[in-house]
């Protein structure tokens, strides 16, 4: 299950995914000098609607395309936080395919395969929707904007809660 995860946090420490739990989740493999790096703004604006409403975005920058992610944790996140004023979590670089591939991203490969049942990452800013219980339920290619995924988004966060997703989720008194 997603939630047994454990992924690196920038500074490399580990950051178990069951903080996730009852969280619907866009996760998605990023990078500073690509084509599709304007989507930061797409994707910080569906984190900052959603967010209050039980969603996040996981970004994880890959340096497997192009080289187009070069630079280090600290300059990663200055770039997002100076372009794009990305608030949402960022992780640790990645591989996202080949033998070195982030466990994380082999079993989300493996659960919503790519066309024709690849389950390669073909390109930065593949994203993939994780339900509130964990499951993978789509993929999406670089492609496809974050302003078009909206209304999966929202279709997740509508959906009834299990009595263990209403015993795990977050309740915002404010």
């Amino acid at each position: 299950m997603l939630h047994d995860f454990t992924a690196a946090s920038p500074d490399g420490t580990p950051c178990s995914l069951e903080q996730y739990q009852g969280t619907v989740l866009l996760i998605v493999n990023v990078a500073s000098q690509c084509g599709y790096t304007r989507q930061y703004a797409g994707l910080e604006e569906l984190y900052r609607k959603y967010h209050d409403r039980g969603f996040s975005v996981l970004a994880f920058p890959c340096n497997q395309f192009g080289h187009q992610e070069p630079g280090g944790a600290e300059e990663i996140a200055k770039f997002c936080s100076d372009n794009y004023q990305v608030s949402f979590p960022l992780f640790a670089k990645v591989d996202v395919n080949g033998d070195n591939a982030s466990p994380l991203w082999t079993y989300l490969k493996l659960k919503q395969p790519g066309v024709l049942g690849t389950t390669a990452i073909k390109w930065n800013f593949t994203k993939f929707l994780v339900s509130r219980s964990g499951d993978v339920v789509k993929r999406y290619g670089s492609q496809t904007t974050p302003e078009e995924i909206d209304v999966d988004i929202l279709a997740q966060l509508v959906a009834p809660l299990t009595p263990t997703q209403r015993s795990t989720a977050t309740i915002d008194d404010d």
